[in-house]
């Protein structure tokens, strides 16, 4: 966005923003049926000094005219596989399907995940992530031994190195039915605490599902650790497992936070179980993520190459309608479990609108990739526009809507600290090593 150029130090105002109602709560504006208001953001010493509508009056030292340009707050993107991120050149799914994904994902980790290989698609995936507008990411990490040993330092390493561009947060990932090794749990759960990190699994209905989910909550606890769960990735209407980390929710007494990514099956399940699962998990308070993009990819696939039926994501309207937190996230990028992406949030909000029907009216589902997952991940910065929030904005091209997410917007101008940064992406080539 060339024409609008910030001002290297000092402070300044954009006049003329297009914001929207449901990320600016300190706004008393005129919003239209779209929910979106002119305003003036003033920025100051790296802040958000005031934000207010906008007043026409003559150009003034200082000012800079959008014309009605769409700002929205940085992205947080609060499920990652940073670990698993442009892989698929040398580890590509060979029929799209789930299982295929698991058998490609498993033998070039077993393979290739040095700490040099994990590190370096790190690094490309980040900075893509933060030329595109992203603040926070959660990523999940891979933790079966040997793998652990190897990514949660190169994880601790990455973090501090992007500290003040990219908040990040890591989540171990196993099978739950791993906990059944008390002594290599007990390692796994001091690991996560040590690196700051977040309590996770993948959830299947094994047969004693309820007693490992008991031990998982105790253990987080017994270390003050937040819970984050791979659920119900699947067709199956007899996968319940959301229904149950509510019950052990409620039953552990847990005051942290939950938050429970996919939960696919739930959309196929008979009305009567799904009014008693929503029901469950607002009361236990916990948190769904829909990832869409990759949920639609995988799920439905058929082998006999006929059409999917149904679009593999969950009940995100039925559950914000209960009181439940809702987020989308990016999920996996480039690798066997989704052949794309590229940790842009907005295009996963624009395929999320698409796919999820955030439309119609518009509502306050921009939060979804801003302010609920910053709260889910317990950012100190809030993830909306206001007066003495850091200056971290994406202005866009497009006036609406429809303009927005028509368009890839890939010379959006995203500020950072009051200050615009520099959004070239990193090309694939710097990754050709990695995939011979």
């Amino acid at each position: 966005m060339t024409e609008i150029q910030l001002p290297a130090s000092g402070a300044y105002v954009l006049t003329g923003a297009r914001v929207h109602a449901s990320l600016t709560p300190g706004l008393r504006a005129d919003f239209d049926s779209d929910g979106f208001a002119a305003a003036d953001i003033g920025v100051a010493a790296g802040k958000i000094a005031a934000i207010a509508p906008t007043r026409h009056r003559a150009p003034e030292p200082g000012t800079l005219d959008l014309n009605g340009r769409i700002v929205l707050p940085a992205f947080v993107d609060c499920h990652t596989h940073l670990d698993k991120g442009h892989i698929w050149a040398r580890s590509p799914n060979p029929d799209g399907s789930f299982p295929g994904a698991l058998s490609a994902v498993g033998t070039d980790r077993a393979a290739r995940w040095n700490a040099d290989d994990v590190a370096r698609r790190m690094e490309f995936s980040l900075r893509c992530a933060y030329a595109h507008g992203t603040r926070a990411i959660r990523t999940h990490l891979d933790s079966s031994p040997p793998q652990d040993a190897i990514s949660w330092p190169v994880f601790e390493t990455m973090r501090e190195r992007w500290k003040g561009r990219i908040e990040l947060q890591a989540s171990c990932l196993f099978g739950i039915d791993a906990i059944r090794d008390e002594a290599w749990f007990d390692t796994m759960v001091k690991r996560v605490a040590a690196a700051g990190g977040v309590l996770g699994a993948v959830t299947y209905m094994v047969p004693d599902l309820d007693e490992l989910l008991d031990r998982i909550f105790r253990a987080a606890i017994e270390h003050g650790l937040d819970l984050d769960f791979h659920a119900d990735e699947t067709d199956d209407v007899s996968a319940v497992s959301l229904r149950k980390i509510a019950e052990a929710s409620l039953w552990s007494g847990f005051e942290g936070k939950v938050l429970v990514g996919h939960c696919c099956s739930l959309a196929r399940q008979p009305d009567r179980e799904v009014a008693d699962t929503l029901a469950k998990v607002a009361k236990a308070g916990l948190s769904v993520v829909s990832l869409p993009m990759c949920n639609l990819y995988l799920q439905d696939r058929r082998p006999d190459l006929t059409t999917p039926r149904w679009r593999g994501v969950t009940l995100l309207h039925e559950m914000k309608a209960h009181g439940i937190p809702v987020a989308v996230a990016s999920d996996n990028t480039r690798d066997p479990f989704y052949a794309y992406g590229d940790l842009d949030m907005l295009e996963v909000y624009r395929m999320a609108t698409r796919i999820l029907h955030f439309d119609h009216p518009v509502g306050d589902w921009p939060k979804a990739v801003a302010e609920t997952p910053g709260d889910i991940m317990r950012l100190q910065s809030p993830g909306t526009l206001g007066a003495g929030a850091a200056a971290d904005f994406v202005v866009f091209r497009g006036r609406s809507w429809t303009e927005l997410l028509s368009r890839p917007e890939s010379d959006r101008l995203v500020v950072r600290g009051g200050k615009a940064i520099d959004t070239r992406l990193p090309d694939y080539s710097e990754l050709d090593e990695l995939m011979a």
